[in-house]
């Protein structure tokens, strides 16, 4: 039996965000989903401090990543988990608006797991992140631990 884990969600736009969360939630995944709005705050959630200090411990199933945020981008944050020893094998994809191939190309580089360039139709942006939450949150088995 496994426990249900977080969908972390990293989303500087509320706009965004919002459309992800309501996709998320009609795919009826039973994940709780947690939004923070740049990357200093997801890796705060991720290392369990400052305003996340207090939280349950265990690692989200999956971290959807904008790269464009203020603070720090998603870049640097998926820099930062890969070097981790406890966080490199969380799954990471990409959700952003960024069509630059240098974007793309660091993704892959610094170890994403998947990325999807998010689509300017809204039916499209739905079906692509309940598609991801389905994948992420439920099918996909995180590598198991030596």
């Amino acid at each position: 039996m496994s426990d249900i884990r977080t969908i972390l969600l990293a989303e500087d736009s509320l706009a965004d965000a919002e459309m992800a969360i309501d996709a998320l939630r009609e795919a009826n995944l039973a994940n709780p989903i947690v939004h923070v709005e740049d990357g200093v705050e997801a890796l705060d959630y991720l290392f369990r401090r400052g305003a996340h200090a207090g939280r349950e411990d265990g690692m989200p199933s999956v971290l959807l990543l904008d790269i464009k945020m203020p603070r720090m981008d998603g870049l640097e944050v998926l820099k930062n988990i890969r070097n981790d020893e406890k966080l490199k094998h969380l799954p990471v994809v990409i959700l952003s608006s960024s069509r630059e191939e240098s974007d793309l190309a660091r993704s892959w580089d610094l170890g994403v797991n998947a990325y999807v360039v998010k689509p300017v139709d809204i039916d499209q942006f739905f079906q692509a992140v309940k598609t991801l939450g389905t994948f992420w949150a439920v099918i996909n088995e995180t590598p198991v631990r030596d």
